[in-house]
């Protein structure tokens, strides 16, 4: 090709920026390699999902998500979370409907978690209201996760810990107001199924545990995933056939 007037001018500009650091390698550039020279991995959208169980814990807020984010797999490639379940001291608990429940990890033990989820539980309005150790537990681990979800009463869980406060949620139908008698801090949402408040997820739980689950997937991983997790559950996912809140700061 004939040399132009401005080539080298050009050759100049493309110096200057790769020396910058402003050029960014051409779309489907091998990754940077590893120390032992094979391609390095993308980071992970969410490297896990932990899920609280105490004893109480409902079954269906516990495995509806559950089910959801373990079949992220099956869809996203090499991007999935690992899923675990965290119990306070890493021993067996039992749901209200008599299921015995074996955790991954204690309080003391679990690993970083990127999405902590909160089952609704038989004491979540009452006695894990004043479990300090569980509280602080949450917080902390809240407030370093990149999401925290309620499904049902474990609304007021997050409350309590504070992670709801100045942010809209919403709660199982039977106990808003309950819900917002206590926690003034927080701006109640009804007649929804869940509000996606940016960090904080909440819904009203029940057979709905499975729609936040979803909703959270499609943002996350793509539509085309969240639908086939929801045909694998045999649940016709359709965002926007489920009244939600988009209340994102």
């Amino acid at each position: 090709m004939p040399q132009t007037p401005f080539a080298p001018i050009r050759r100049f500009i493309l110096a200057g920026l790769t020396v910058a650091g402003l050029l960014l390698p051409a779309a489907g550039a091998a990754a940077r390699p590893t120390a032992d020279g094979s391609p390095a991995k993308a980071p992970r959208t969410l490297r896990s999902v932990a899920f609280l169980v105490v004893d109480g814990v409902y079954n269906t807020e516990l495995t509806a998500p559950l089910d959801v984010f373990q079949h992220v797999r099956f869809h996203s490639a090499d991007d999935w979370p690992e899923t675990f379940l965290v119990s306070p001291d890493g021993r067996s608990v039992t749901s209200f409907e008599g299921l015995t429940i074996q955790p991954d990890y204690s309080f003391a033990n679990a690993p970083p978690i990127d999405l902590l989820v909160v089952p609704s539980a038989e004491g979540s309005m009452t006695s894990d209201l004043d479990n300090q150790a569980l509280l602080d537990w949450v917080r902390r681990t809240g407030r370093k996760a990149r999401h925290v979800m309620s499904l049902c009463d474990g609304a007021f869980v997050l409350a309590e810990a504070g992670l709801l406060d100045g942010l809209e949620a919403t709660t199982f139908p039977g106990d808003q107001d309950r819900f917002e008698a206590r926690f003034t801090r927080v701006k109640l949402v009804r007649d929804v199924i869940f509000v996606d408040a940016g960090h904080a997820l909440t819904s009203v739980g029940g057979a709905r545990s499975f729609d936040v689950a979803l909703w959270l997937v499609e943002q996350l991983y793509g539509v085309k995933a969240a639908r086939g997790i929801g045909q694998g559950l045999v649940l016709d996912w359709d965002a926007t056939s489920v009244p939600h809140r988009l209340a994102r700061p």
